[in-house]
């Protein structure tokens, strides 16, 4: 952060002055445009980035009010996390994605969820696919489905709920004078473990396409040309991870004392 920057955040905080907050606003506007294009990505026509960078734009204000620059945590890195969650929340109230499709997911996340139990270890396609009652044709078909109406990927997978019932983001484990007990702060703490244990399991390609999406934050099109194959195929292979990490955190949480989650 500029010395301008600092001094902008500084008096900002202090008087709370309107047109500093706009100036905020605008100089933070690309990392809106940017998380709405990763987001949308695969969404279907009807869901314009436009509208994903409106419902953005809320979360934005929403952490330009609530960033304490006086903490080590980077603005964009504690505004990205906001960004999303306004973008995911708006979406998921909209309910556009088919029931169908929804099932499906839920069906396939339990069906690795009771393989991997069984077989101590990641199943196979085919394995999935058997034990659903299609064919491995109709499971891929069903990955591509849930790929395109997949927006909250694995930002689910970072939240847990709070004892008062809202949506925690696990960037929200900063200090802060509102903050949840120490036992919420222990649930957290395990919730990333359980998830840094799950990627760690994921078959060697899920887990490629997961770290270079999130962590190397390549789209799907280059990782496709990392692997050596079509965006189409990253896109299964992204939601098979997601719903393996999904099977695999829920029976984490499951073990956890009732009093702790």
């Amino acid at each position: 952060m500029t010395d301008d920057a600092v001094l902008i955040w500084e008096e900002y905080k202090r008087t709370n002055d309107p047109r500093l907050r706009d100036r905020l606003i605008l100089t933070y506007a690309p990392l809106v445009k940017y998380v709405a294009g990763r987001l949308g990505t695969g969404l279907p026509a009807h869901v314009e980035e436009g509208d994903l960078v409106s419902y953005g734009l809320l979360g934005l204000m929403n952490a330009i009010e609530r960033y304490d620059p006086g903490r080590d945590t980077k603005f964009e890195t504690y505004a990205i996390s906001r960004i999303k969650g306004s973008i995911i929340d708006e979406l998921r109230s909209l309910d556009w994605v088919p029931r169908s499709v929804r099932s499906r997911a839920r069906e396939i996340e339990r069906a690795i969820g009771e393989l991997e139990h069984r077989l101590h270890r990641p199943p196979t396609d085919e394995e999935i696919a058997a034990h659903i009652g299609i064919t491995p044709e109709e499971f891929q078909d069903s990955l591509t489905q849930i790929s395109r109406s997949s927006v909250a990927a694995l930002d689910e997978l970072w939240t847990i709920s709070s004892s008062g019932g809202d949506t925690v983001s696990l960037i929200d484990t900063l200090q802060d004078p509102h903050a949840d007990d120490p036992s919420l702060e222990m649930s957290r703490t395990e919730v990333r473990e359980a998830l840094a244990g799950a990627i760690g399991k994921l078959p060697d390609r899920e887990k490629t396409v997961i770290t270079l999406y999130y962590y190397e934050e390549l789209t799907l099109r280059e990782i496709g040309e990392v692997l050596g194959v079509t965006e189409s195929r990253v896109s299964q292979l992204h939601t098979k991870a997601i719903l393996r990490l999904k099977a695999k955190l829920h029976g984490s949480l499951e073990r956890l004392p009732t009093d702790r989650r």
